[in-house]
């Protein structure tokens, strides 16, 4: 039997054993910073391979349209969405993402600029004179007082000319959605079943074409596919090893974390909480919801509600099926405060639970515009789920700050969740 000196000789020992190995499990703060940039880099490049698939079939519908190429641009379009939503945390911390963003994933969008429109559309208006311009339509058009050549549409045409015209942001010309809206067309469902029905011989030839202007409907849509290509090309080269977002978080271990958890907090909290959900369901409008056209905005929660766990666990899927995995937040936060680290996993898993079920909820035939009916009490207890999940997360992310000591982050906001009031004035 050991005596009381010896044992408390060998607790001694123990714990000089023991206290240099618990502080080697907390990672370099530059290592976790790596591994981001390296999951940025490979989300942004899957993006960029799926959206090369995409337009391939785009390519192929134009070329030789058929009911059956329309449906194969569809699931092409649906799956390129899948990486790029994930990428959405990466946004809010990195000024260089946040000012591109917009030409990429855009919405709401006025598509009566673009294309034809139901006549329940309406046409210009005060607030977006073209409103109602259908460039499809139109080889030549005046827009803020100039006479604009648009017989041949081009990449140039959308990027330089139509997006954001007049200063207008819902003159959406580019991106996920205008190429969306290209493939289904309107939504005309309200509240009832239904996505956009646009007719493959939309892009026939000849006299199959239906509502006209075919050929320059599929240009517009080849367009719209090359310059997405490109902006996710141009994207994903600025986190390679020489790129400017990476170069501007390496470094620099305030930057880094900062930009980590504010692209955390602020995509939880004022844009996917609030703007994407709350908003929607306070003003009950179908037209609410992130992919109206295609009836996709549960996949593009669930994806950017993945987005923000794959920045804090340091883990990534790929499109074909391999792992980017290394240091990360949560092996730094549970270095600090393993209880923290736990309360955090905990909410995401919370989280993730609520928008799969919305996600599982819809492909069984409860789509997410359904769930925004005034009065639909099971459609609003889905989305105040992931809401509600959203927001307790973002309470986490908030003390993980503090603990990081890290000082003035500041999360985006949402006058749905802060002055819900406003909403209505």
């Amino acid at each position: 039997m050991k005596t009381l000196t010896q044992l408390a000789g060998l607790l001694a020992a123990t714990t000089a054993l023991t206290a240099p190995a618990l502080a080697e499990t907390a990672p370099e703060k530059a290592a976790v910073i790596a591994n981001y940039a390296d999951i940025a880099e490979a989300t942004y490049g899957d993006s960029l391979q799926a959206a090369k698939t995409l337009q391939a079939a785009v390519a192929h519908l134009v070329t030789d349209p058929s009911a059956e190429a329309l449906q194969a641009a569809k699931t092409a379009w649906l799956a390129a969405r899948v990486p790029y939503q994930q990428s959405e945390v990466f946004r809010f911390g990195n000024p260089i993402v946040d000012d591109w963003e917009g030409k990429v994933n855009a919405w709401p969008l006025d598509e009566g600029l673009i294309d034809y429109v139901d006549a329940s559309y309406g046409g210009a208006t005060d607030e977006n004179a073209a409103a109602a311009l259908n460039v499809v339509a139109n080889p030549t058009f005046k827009l803020g007082g100039t006479e604009v050549d648009a017989t041949t549409i081009t990449p140039a045409l959308l990027e330089d000319t139509l997006q954001e015209a007049d200063g207008v942001e819902a003159n959406v010309a580019t991106g996920y959605h205008a190429i969306e809206f290209l493939l289904w067309g309107q939504d005309l469902n309200g509240h009832k079943a239904g996505n956009g029905n646009r007719p493959w011989t939309d892009y026939a030839k000849g006299e199959d074409c239906t509502n006209g202007n075919c050929d320059r409907r599929g240009d517009y849509l080849q367009a719209a596919t090359d310059l997405l290509i490109s902006d996710l090309d141009w994207m994903t080269a600025q986190w390679g090893a020489e790129g400017e977002a990476r170069q501007a978080i390496s470094g620099d271990e305030i930057a880094g974390l900062s930009a980590m958890l504010t692209g955390m907090g602020s995509l939880s909290y004022g844009e996917q909480a609030g703007e994407r959900m709350r908003l929607g369901l306070m003003l009950n409008d179908p037209e609410e919801e992130h992919d109206c056209f295609s009836d996709n905005t549960h996949n593009s929660h669930y994806y950017d509600g993945l987005g923000v766990q794959n920045v804090y666990l340091g883990d990534y899927v790929r499109i074909d099926g391999t792992l980017v995995s290394g240091p990360s937040l949560a092996d730094l936060v549970a270095a600090k405060d393993a209880a923290l680290d736990g309360q955090m996993q905990g909410k995401l898993s919370t989280t993730m639970m609520a928008l799969g079920r919305i996600k599982s909820a819809a492909e069984a035939g409860f789509a997410y515009d359904q769930m925004l009916e005034q009065g639909n009490q099971a459609g609003e207890a889905l989305v105040m789920g992931g809401v509600d999940g959203l927001i307790d997360q973002t309470r986490t992310i908030e003390r993980i700050v503090t603990e990081l000591g890290l000082n003035g982050i500041a999360f985006e906001g949402s006058d749905s969740l802060d002055n819900p009031g406003a909403v209505f004035e």
